[in-house]
């Protein structure tokens, strides 16, 4: 069971491994709210997220010899490392086996922390399968990401610090992917103050724990589909299920263009990199009436590489209209292109990328095509640029904006 003791036997060991993730508040989202909006940013934690915490107390809890036995894990990315981290700590041997898909940053890091590492299976499933291959073949100690209860304990230790730093928290928003940070952080709330409300926030093209409450029972989704790859799990955990059931008041569903969002704004009013699992609370918190109360958001992580990053940010910056393009058809005659130029930098307009097409016509003289990658302050300057050039005699038409 989850008891109180256990959480703070927990809360006591996790220092060992775990920096201090103070509050962060958030001027932004708090204005965008109506709420005192507040970042837990486990995204700074060792590792660079919370699964190191539930990794080193589950460990705690084994005999010496499960330890010497050796431990097994299977994870994508944040549990790998967690694990290998902890393990370190106490000396013992670890194979963490990752889908063969898993970005070679991760693979790394985990190594660097004295893993062996094993790429087995495109996906998380398979290679949990084979990693409990493993432990019956080989006599391992099998570490779960989320369905135990362990597990689930050190990963709520998050909850104490809150509280220790926030008595008067009104909600906790937590990500769910397997359902073990969500399951301790709501079971630990609900023992020291029962008004907190908690709020679990899932991908909604991965809705394992939304489709488990349905049904009344865990259930397997045919597929999962999500930019949000830490969370992006076909079922929840059978054992850790009935303390969500019990204890979480909400779940809500994020799409993923709501999270690429998220990323913009943490990235340019926080500095912070989180990763997208981690962003889920951030882009809920619009979904509910919070005025006046005081709401933490967990980041959960930041482990997101590069490739991806760019990516998000590009996304973002055409999602919010401040990087667009637009084609014009212009007589193949000097000058044009110049008018064209000034007449957007007269409306503030920065043109990032020009494309020249002289062959969209076999009559040049007619029409040659320019595409122009420029970048605005929002949707209404871009309306501006658009305005201007409509005003020139240009016929503007928005095409897909790309920066590469």
């Amino acid at each position: 069971m989850l008891t109180l003791e256990k959480f703070e036997e927990a809360s006591e060991l996790v220092k060992k491994v775990t920096k201090p993730t103070k509050l962060v508040y958030s001027e932004y989202l708090s204005e965008q709210t109506g709420a005192k909006i507040y970042l837990k940013p486990e995204n700074m934690q060792n590792t660079g997220a919370y699964k190191v915490r539930g990794a080193y107390y589950k460990i705690s809890t084994l005999t010496d010899e499960e330890r010497k036995r050796g431990l097994v894990a299977a994870s994508a990315g944040n549990h790998a490392q967690g694990v290998a981290y902890a393990a370190k700590k106490f000396g013992c041997k670890v194979t963490v086996v990752m889908p063969t898909v898993t970005p070679l940053i991760k693979v790394n890091r985990t190594k660097n922390y004295g893993a062996e590492v094993i790429l087995h299976g495109d996906t998380y499933d398979d290679a949990c399968s084979f990693a409990q291959q493993l432990a019956e073949e080989k006599g391992y100690t099998f570490v779960h990401p989320f369905d135990d209860l362990d597990i689930a304990t050190g990963q709520g230790t998050i909850t104490m610090e809150i509280i220790q730093e926030l008595p008067t928290v009104d909600y906790i928003f937590a990500p769910i992917g397997g359902g073990g940070l969500i399951t301790g952080v709501a079971a630990l709330a609900k023992m020291l103050n029962p008004k907190i409300k908690i709020v679990g926030v899932e991908p909604a093209q991965a809705a394992s724990m939304t489709a488990a409450l349905e049904n009344g029972a865990p259930v397997e989704l045919p597929s999962v589909d999500t930019i949000a790859d830490g969370t992006a799990v076909k079922r929840v955990g059978d054992t850790i299920f009935p303390y969500v059931k019990e204890n979480v008041d909400d779940i809500l569903m994020v799409e993923d263009d709501e999270l690429i969002g998220a990323f913009v704004d943490l990235v340019e009013n926080h500095k912070m990199i989180v990763e997208n699992s981690g962003l889920l609370t951030v882009a809920a918190l619009k979904q509910m009436d919070l005025r006046g109360k005081k709401v933490v958001a967990i980041l959960s992580g930041g482990n997101m590489d590069v490739i991806t990053m760019s990516s998000i940010v590009q996304h973002g910056l055409i999602q919010r209209d401040r990087i667009f393009s637009v084609s014009v058809l212009l007589p193949d005659k000097p000058g044009e292109l110049v008018h064209v130029a000034s007449t957007i930098a007269e409306t503030q307009g920065n043109v990032i990328k020009l494309e020249h097409n002289q062959f969209v016509s076999t009559n040049r003289n007619a029409a040659v095509e320019l595409r122009i990658t420029m970048e605005a302050f929002g949707t209404e300057h871009k309306h501006q640029i658009l305005n201007a050039l409509e005003k020139e005699g240009y016929k503007p038409q928005e095409v897909s904006a790309k920066l590469y």
